[in-house]
């Protein structure tokens, strides 16, 4: 048995794999092209392991990944249970004891080889903490290898079984010639999932699908119907000239926080920020889209409320912001220049909700929708009519409503 944890790997010598070939190699290799998720992908080769004779009752994936919320994912399979379980780790859990006392943390600092056999009689005391709980699970043999993609990044694969003497060497030796496949494999599925990821962090979820899809043409785009919010926050220029930058940047966090969350609790989308301001839109063809998107502005001013009442509690200024809101037809799509494209919305619509937050600063009132946004919501007694008033670049006055406090 190894306890070492630079133990020599059971991984076959460069240019000597795989040692024998093998219908689950095949599988993994020339039949799973048509499946885009990797955990699926996980699932199927533990249950073809399992057929194939290997006692394994436990195995998980570890991948570290590029998200602003998540700095890793777990898949974990388990024999008495009909999917994996996936997990996601938020940013810091690489700092905690858990981690940085686990074999996980082991393979990324270096480690080629993780394996402890429970069942010897020379087995010693845990050197990992997770190892206590493998073993009272009724554990027997555990063995981790790391996942290695492009460009050094390690990832962590691991393995467990219950029977009582372990894993046979036939056993590991099928296991280690899947995994240069199986990296492989997973690395294009985490690269399809970053794409993804990236493209949904920085223009949205659907505007990720469009491009994802093929919309990469300048002038590429659609006609929808939608409401559309604009939102933007008053005096920040000043704020931002005589606050440390971290407390701006902490301000403008917890603003966007408070108006984002609740736009995307709706439905709604962040198509862009705008240094202070934001663009979002409900598209019409989701089910009540303006009376989700009334919901949405009542719950941001709530949160807003809140989170004025803790900075002023702190010694800091509330923030003022106004917000415009109407509904129309909007041109959804790429511009921009020939090697540098926005995905956004234009058009008449998009104008009258930037008209209507712009009003905000002269009638006193920090949310304003159009009259067709009203109708549309059916927002009641939710608003107030406060008169028609001339827009700039609209022909006639626009019958205008405030939102109730």
């Amino acid at each position: 048995m190894s306890d070492s944890l630079t133990a020599a790997p059971i991984f076959p010598p460069a240019g000597d794999w795989p040692r024998q070939r093998s219908s689950l190699l095949d599988w993994l290799m020339l039949e799973t092209s048509d499946e885009r998720f990797i955990d699926n992908i996980f699932h199927e080769l533990c249950l073809r392991l399992v057929k194939a004779g290997v006692p394994l009752v436990r195995s998980s994936l570890h991948f570290r990944i590029l998200h602003p919320q998540w700095i890793g994912a777990r898949i974990l399979w388990q024999v008495d249970r009909d999917e994996p379980d996936i997990a996601t780790f938020e940013h810091g859990v690489e700092d905690s004891a858990a981690y940085l006392e686990s074999p996980i943390n082991a393979i990324h600092q270096g480690a080629e080889e993780i394996r402890r056999s429970f069942w010897r009689t020379d087995y010693a005391n845990p050197d990992f903490p997770f190892f206590a709980d493998l073993r009272a699970a009724g554990i027997t043999d555990y063995v981790a290898w790391p996942l290695k993609h492009t460009f050094g990044h390690r990832h962590v694969l691991s393995f467990a079984t219950d029977a009582p003497e372990g894993f046979e060497p036939e056993h590991l030796q099928l296991l280690g010639d899947l995994m240069p496949a199986l990296a492989l494999v997973s690395e294009i599925r985490l690269k399809n999932r970053l794409a993804r990821t990236l493209l949904e962090t920085y223009v949205g979820p659907h505007a990720s699908g469009q491009i994802l899809a093929g919309a990469t043409t300048r002038g590429s785009g659609v006609t929808v119907g939608a409401a559309i919010l604009i939102c933007d926050l008053r005096n920040f220029t000043e704020i931002s000239d005589h606050w440390p930058r971290d407390e701006v940047i902490g301000l403008l966090n917890g603003y966007f926080d408070a108006l984002c969350e609740p736009i995307e609790q709706q439905g709604g989308e962040i198509l862009k920020f705008m240094g202070d301001g934001l663009l979002a839109i409900f598209p019409l063809d989701t089910p009540g889209a303006c009376a989700r998107a009334l919901t949405a502005l009542q719950e941001g001013r709530r949160r807003l409320e809140a989170a004025n009442a803790e900075s002023l509690a702190a010694g800091h200024p509330a923030l003022a912001y106004g917000i415009g809101a109407h509904v129309g037809d909007v041109m959804y799509g790429n511009i921009g220049s020939r090697l540098r494209l926005d995905f956004t919305v234009i058009g008449p619509a998009v104008n009258t909700a930037s008209r209507l937050e712009t009003l905000t600063k002269e009638v006193g009132r920090p949310i304003l929708v159009s009259e067709a946004f009203a109708v549309a919501a059916e927002a009641g007694d939710r608003v107030e009519p406060l008169g028609a008033f001339p827009l700039r670049g609209l022909d006639r006055p626009v019958e205008v409503y405030a939102l109730k406090p």
